[in-house]
């Protein structure tokens, strides 16, 4: 029998070392590494790390495939069961029914017009911020990564719990630094049967989940015995107010033990790497500084805090923030795996055979393809009339498809309330020429911390002592 079909075209593969691939390769220097084959290939290259044939995709058109438009072929790859360690079977690492159940469950809480209720939360934290900046001898550098992983724990922390969990915030901090610190280190961990040997690295970790969840079990508990007409405006009382519209039924204490862990760790450490990149980037480009504080006083007047009235009207704070996680995403990659073969363009990514799929938001944002000046700070890239040209998918700061990150509302909203406060009030300063490295593990840190030159600006911003 004649056909017309074409074979599938064979997918680009590395040679790599024998037995092991690319897998050190990709360990030394993750951005180097994948930023070379993207110079070197247009759609798809597959490579073998730690025994796995990974497949890494290069075009919006690809993210969109697998993310979007057929979805169900993929779940989540087996680098999440990092993250499960601590965080559980919540909606980042959950999948199907139970996935798409708890979604329907949390959804309602992260609504704009709920999220409006978090708004004072997140201006109190960041004029306390203030406060202590302006009583605080700024004569040398500051390290202000570590200054906005405190203040998005805080912030997280008021909108998860409103002021329940005050007296166990600094227990809170250090067993969540720990936590995060042991995930990092498992991620490129190659031999992932060690992770229950009791070192002491294994001890510090366990003790840290044991006093986080303690603390957590403690609050839902608590309020659980409270009279029901007693509402909290918060993201808990919210989770634990919403009923499945099919069964009636609410979250039980280990559903919500999961989803707060998971609202705990996504929505501080990333949201703290992106405003710490913002600075760095504000730091070096004081004619974009210039520009943002221009709009930031006309919006806001020289003392007023932000509301979600005015969040609206800062076009170019919102465009400032869009394009420093264009340059340096929190999640800079993400990985699923296909559960049957699939078609790409001339290409067919067979199963079994091919083990994980790669989508890289750090490549497909420096793409020159879709970027106007690719490795430049240029807030413009997200005029309305320059998104309209790029593919929706050339962009993924938050992911995409029905897994698109659902806090993504709240950490925009945190990220402009501490943006236009902190730069009203204070001049950020690189403290010398280095270029600041990223560090890309499960998020993209600031390589060795970000210092930088902090001074309050005279007559300017919140009159705070």
């Amino acid at each position: 029998m004649v056909t017309d079909e074409k074979p599938p075209k064979p997918i680009p593969k590395l040679k790599g070392v024998p037995f092991v691939g690319s897998t050190f390769d990709f360990a030394r220097d993750p951005l180097g590494f994948l930023t070379g084959l993207q110079r070197q290939y247009d759609r798809l290259v597959q490579f073998k790390a730690v025994g796995r044939l990974i497949t890494l995709t290069l075009t919006p058109e690809d993210a969109k495939h697998i993310l979007q438009e057929n979805n169900k072929n993929y779940v989540k790859s087996a680098a999440y069961d990092v993250l499960k360690m601590f965080l559980g079977n919540g909606l980042l690492n959950s999948e199907g029914d139970f996935w798409r159940r708890q979604r329907r469950l949390a959804q309602p809480a992260f609504h704009k017009q709920r999220l409006a209720l978090l708004v004072d939360g997140m201006n109190h934290e960041t004029t306390g911020l203030i406060s202590q900046w302006k009583n605080r001898d700024l004569t040398g550098p500051l390290l202000v990564s570590e200054e906005m992983m405190h203040l998005a724990l805080a912030v997280v922390t008021r909108s998860l719990f409103s002021s329940d969990v005050k007296n166990h915030l600094e227990n809170v901090s250090e067993s969540i630094t720990i936590i995060i610190q042991t995930a990092y280190k498992e991620l490129f961990n190659f031999f992932p049967f060690t992770r229950n040997w009791p070192t002491p690295r294994t001890v510090r970790y366990r003790r840290a989940v044991r006093k986080t969840e303690a603390i957590i079990y403690e609050i839902i508990e608590s309020r659980r015995r409270q009279p029901a007409e007693i509402r909290h405006d918060d993201l808990l009382g919210m989770l634990m107010e919403t009923r499945d519209e099919e069964t009636g039924e609410q979250m039980t204490n280990q559903q919500l033990r999961d989803e707060v862990t998971t609202i705990f760790m996504a929505g501080h450490e990333t949201t703290a790497n992106a405003l710490s990149w913002t600075f760095y980037l504000l730091a070096t480009h004081p004619d974009i500084t210039e520009k943002l504080r221009e709009e930031i006083n006309r919006v806001l007047g020289p003392s007023n805090l932000p509301t979600i009235e005015t969040l609206r009207e800062l076009t170019y704070t919102t465009q400032v923030i869009q394009e420093t996680m264009r340059l340096y995403p929190p999640a800079w990659i993400f990985g699923r795996q296909p559960l049957h073969s699939d078609q790409f363009g001339d290409y067919r990514v067979e199963v079994p055979g091919a083990d994980g799929m790669l989508i890289c938001p750090y490549l497909l944002h420096r793409d020159p393809r879709y970027w106007e000046k690719p490795e430049a700070f240029h807030p413009e890239h997200f005029l309305p009339e320059q998104v309209k040209l790029r593919p929706t998918y050339a962009y993924l700061p938050f992911g995409g498809g029905p897994r698109l990150c659902i806090g993504n509302n709240f950490a925009m909203m945190e990220m402009q309330i501490v943006l236009t406060l902190l730069i009203r009030d204070f001049d950020f300063q690189p403290v010398d020429q280095k270029i600041v490295e990223p560090e890309p593990g499960i998020t993209l840190r600031p390589k060795g911390g970000l210092q930088l030159r902090v001074q309050p600006r005279p007559n300017a911003g919140l009159r705070v002592s």
